[in-house]
Order: structure tokens, then sequence, then C-alpha cells
């Protein structure tokens, strides 16, 4: 049972991360791999504060406030200098682990005696408790993104991601939506950081590597289940998220290490990909035989 209440928060946890790639993955169509520094960076930056003391509910928006700077420097880094994004977000990532190291001055850090967000609410059962605050705060995270796609700040990002060129002629700045998806992105990567440092009660910079996969499989996941459905993005990311996470549970019910858990995101997310290609040339067959 205890396995099930761990796979839904950490389904929680992820769907933050997974809506914050979705923003550039998506929406702007831009590759960003800062995620596998940004991640640790919200972690170790959230792990930094609670152990000076200060009150977790600070520390977590503080954390997305601080996490939104990485996504300002890899605009930088694109924008500013020219660099392709994808070798911008690989720079990114390289700079930030420094940064990360530095924060802490150790890879490496507990959070034993120090006050989470979770230590607020008690309704009973402290793995139910995880979970209800968790539902509360994706809410109020799903809401927000949701929100803003729907303004006109909104629609000009998701604009700049389908064409640039439309975005220029309406006499606007698609550099300027790629910035505000970028630093809103990195700050919803960071958060999610910090709130998995707060649910495991440690700060690692192992927990960054694989942070994109572990996106784009949530990502992939939900796209590819309810393909015909009409879901928003975001509610797609959320039930992709949890049902990953279910199967990372499988596959350590099945016997495998913890240690596999990479090995089998990276197959769960060729087999959905597979599946997408596949399904395409089968549609596009479909429909040349049916004009013949």
């Amino acid at each position: 049972m205890n396995l099930i209440y761990t796979t839904i928060e950490q389904g929680l946890i992820y769907t933050i991360l997974g809506i914050g790639v979705y923003l550039t993955y998506k929406v702007l169509d831009i590759a960003d791999l800062s995620v596998d520094s940004t991640f640790p960076f919200g972690a170790l930056l959230f792990a930094k504060l609670a152990t000076m003391g200060i009150d977790p509910i600070v520390g977590t928006i503080g954390t997305f406030v601080l996490g939104t700077l990485t996504g300002l420097l890899a605009a930088l880094l694109c924008i500013g200098l020219k660099i392709k994004p994808l070798l911008a977000g690989i720079l990114n990532m390289t700079i930030l682990y420094s940064i990360n190291l530095r924060i802490n001055g150790k890879a490496n850090v507990p959070l034993s005696g120090s006050k989470v967000i979770f230590d607020y609410f008690s309704f009973g059962n402290k793995y139910i408790d995880r979970i209800i605050v968790m539902i509360v705060i994706v809410a109020i995270v799903k809401f927000l993104v949701d929100r803003f796609l729907k303004t006109e700040s909104g629609y000009m990002l998701v604009a700049t991601g389908d064409n640039k060129s439309l975005v220029r002629s309406l006499g606007e700045s698609s550099n300027k939506y790629i910035i505000i998806g970028l630093m809103l992105s990195n700050g919803l990567v960071a958060l999610s950081g910090a709130l998995l440092t707060q649910s495991q009660k440690f700060a690692d910079m192992q927990m960054g590597p694989g942070t994109i996969v572990i996106a784009l499989a949530s990502i992939i996941i939900g796209d590819t289940i309810f393909r015909y459905r009409n879901l928003r993005g975001t509610t797609r990311v959320l039930i992709g998220a949890i049902i990953y996470k279910a199967i990372n549970a499988l596959a350590l019910e099945a016997g495998l290490q913890p240690s596999d858990f990479k090995m089998v995101t990276g197959i769960i997310v060729v087999l959905f990909i597979a599946y997408n290609n596949g399904y395409a040339n089968w549609q596009i067959k479909k429909r040349s035989k049916e004009r013949i």
C-alpha cells in the first residue's frame, strides 16, 4: 500500500516537472537540456534555505523565483549570443553543475531536523497527508499555467512556438516570449526539485541526470494514450506522470533494482515513440489507399 501512495505522490511531483518541460518542448518547440541541472538546482537551493531556518513555504516559493533565473541564463545564451537552443541548453547545464556544487559546498545535503512544507499539514496518515498537499500544489500550478496560456501573453507564447514570423508581423518580439517561456519552464522544474527534496528529506546532485527523459516520458505517455481526447496539455502531463511512476512501481515489484529505473525510463520513451511513429505511418498508408 505504501508503494501505491509513494507512486501517486512522486507522480504528482513529476507532474510539475512535466508541465515545465511541456512549455518548452510542446509549446515553444525548443529542446532545453538545462532541466538536468535546473532540477537539482531547485533541490539543493531549497536544502540550503531550509538548513538556514527559512520557512519552507517561503523557501519553496523562493526556489521557483530563483529557478526562473536559470531559464533567463538559457535565454541569454540562446538569444543574446545566438547559440542554437540545443547547445545553449548543454552549456547552461554545464554552468549550473558548478553552481549547484557551490550552493551548499557539497553534493549531498540531508534535511534531518529541517522543516518541510508537508509538516504544516496533518490529516492522520503521513502518506495521505503528502498526497493531499501535492494535489493542492499541483492544482494551483496547473490552474495558473492554464490561465496564463489563455491570456494574451499565453496566446503569443503558443504562437511563437508555431510561427515566429506571425508574431513579428503582429508587432511583437518573439524573443520576449521565448524568454518568458524558458524562465517559467525552469522555474517549475526547480519547484519540482524542491518538492522532491522535501519528500525524500535530502538533496543530491545525482537527482539531475535523466530528469529530462522522465519529463518527456510523462508528456509522450499522456499524448499517446489520450491522442483523441479533448484534454488540456497539462492534464495529459498529469496523467502521463502518474502512469510513468506506476510503470516504475511495477518494475520494482517485478524485482528490478532502483538503479535500473533510468534504463526502464529510456525503454518506455523508445517504445511510445516507436508506437507513435508506426501509427503515423499506418495512417499515411491508410489515407493513400483511400485516395486510390
